[in-house]
């Protein structure tokens, strides 16, 4: 399988993190990221929803696929409804928007990966048009998560953890814990090919310890770390969140 992640327009560079295309047979289960996408399957178009679980994809099927992958919380605002009603869902965008039937029939028609993207990409742009402003609150939050060992209560800001909360369920569809976690198991995941062993790469993404480390990868994907390295996985999301500038490795 190939995969290839592409930058936004740049009017769309607030809300979305990157454009992709994949080739060949999808194998292995999706991971989750943090992150809700537009993905054009191969013959259906859905908004794969913010996941806690590992979700299956279809083996043997040649068909390119596409997506659009949103910033962690910028979805909600622009699909139009809280990101937590897409938790661990992916419907149909006819499903989801008025006239979304419409911009799946130009998707199937489209008759190259990148002419679907194309398409992807104006209809969005129209919609962030009319979509409410991305809660900053919330974005603060999310990049400060992403950096190993912040807690909630470290994090300055103007509403109360409380509030925070309640508004991670709107724009990321689930409590800042949780997405913590997703993005400490994606740090773990960028991190493994750097060379360390088991141990120190569970302490350098900010797990407890190698035991901490098994028993997250297990609850949000079903596979033991070794598991994870040996199939090769690798990150996915919003690679704003992913980076390692602030890990010392060695």
């Amino acid at each position: 399988m190939s995969y290839v992640e592409l930058p936004p327009p740049p009017e769309l560079a607030a809300h979305v993190a990157c454009l992709w295309i994949s080739t060949g047979p999808a194998t292995g289960p999706v991971l989750p990221d943090g992150c809700v996408d537009i993905v054009w399957r191969g013959a259906d178009l859905v908004i794969a929803g913010p996941s806690t679980q590992a979700f299956g994809s279809a083996t043997g099927n040649s068909e390119p696929r596409v997506g659009l992958r949103f910033r962690v919380g910028a979805a909600g605002a622009v699909i139009g409804q809280r990101a937590s009603d897409l938790l661990n869902a992916s419907p149909d965008v006819g499903d989801v928007w008025r006239r979304g039937d419409e911009i799946t029939e130009r998707v199937a028609l489209a008759d190259s990966p990148d002419a679907k993207l194309e398409i992807l990409a104006e209809y969005v742009t129209k919609r962030v048009g009319d979509a409410a402003p991305i809660d900053l609150d919330v974005r603060r939050a999310a990049l400060a998560l992403s950096q190993p060992g912040t807690r909630l209560a470290d994090i300055d800001g103007a509403v109360s953890e409380r509030q925070l909360r309640r508004r991670f369920e709107i724009a990321v569809g689930y409590s800042p814990k949780t997405l913590a976690r997703v993005l400490r198991l994606q740090r773990f995941l960028r991190l493994a090919g750097t060379g360390p062993q088991l141990a120190e790469l569970a302490y350098l993404a900010g797990y407890a310890d190698q035991s901490h480390l098994g028993r997250e990868t297990i609850r949000l994907t079903g596979l033991s770390p070794k598991a994870l390295l040996v199939a090769q996985f690798g990150p996915a999301g919003e690679p704003a969140l992913n980076r390692l500038d602030a890990i010392r490795i060695g």
